[in-house]
């Protein structure tokens, strides 16, 4: 008789450990979910941040070397902002217009465009750079701004 009893409460919680496995596995499976989604995102915004950062870099990079174009002959620089956009895939004069689609930065995702806008204010010539550093991922497209007023060192 105690014999029957121990097999009746067992068939009683048999169909429960089912119930508790298939339980288990289904917040097993969502907390497994939650956790590669999560990563997904942080894996995403790090690119972002890097690629950001890459951007903000070769932007100042034109800048700095658009100055020293400047520092270095005047005359030139001034002859050279009569074209309102370059190329810099490389940091020369030498690529007049926008970069098209494959005229990256050498070895990268970016592409580098300047454009030049010259203005007389208060009888001084102020040549503006806006460098352009755009690049395009799976989230879509960026770029990343960098604008400096120049102005004719002769003149101060």
């Amino acid at each position: 008789m105690i014999k029957n009893l121990k097999f009746k409460i067992y068939d009683l919680y048999s169909g429960g450990s089912l119930f508790e496995v298939v339980l288990a596995l289904g917040v097993m499976t969502l907390i497994t979910v939650g956790i590669v989604i999560l990563t997904t995102h942080t894996v995403r915004n790090s690119s972002f941040s890097r690629n950001k950062n890459l951007a903000s870099k070769y932007a100042l990079e034109a800048i700095e070397w658009i100055r020293s174009e400047r520092d270095k002959n005047i005359n030139s620089f001034v002859n050279n902002a009569a074209n309102p956009l370059y190329c810099l895939d490389s940091l020369t004069w030498t690529n007049v217009g926008a970069c098209s689609s494959n005229e990256f930065i050498s070895e990268s995702i970016f592409l580098r465009n300047l454009r030049l806008e010259t203005a007389l204010i208060s009888g001084k010539s102020e040549i503006s750079a806006t460098v352009i550093v755009s690049w395009t991922d799976a989230q879509g497209y960026h770029e990343s701004r960098s604008t400096t007023t120049f102005s004719d060192i002769r003149e101060r």
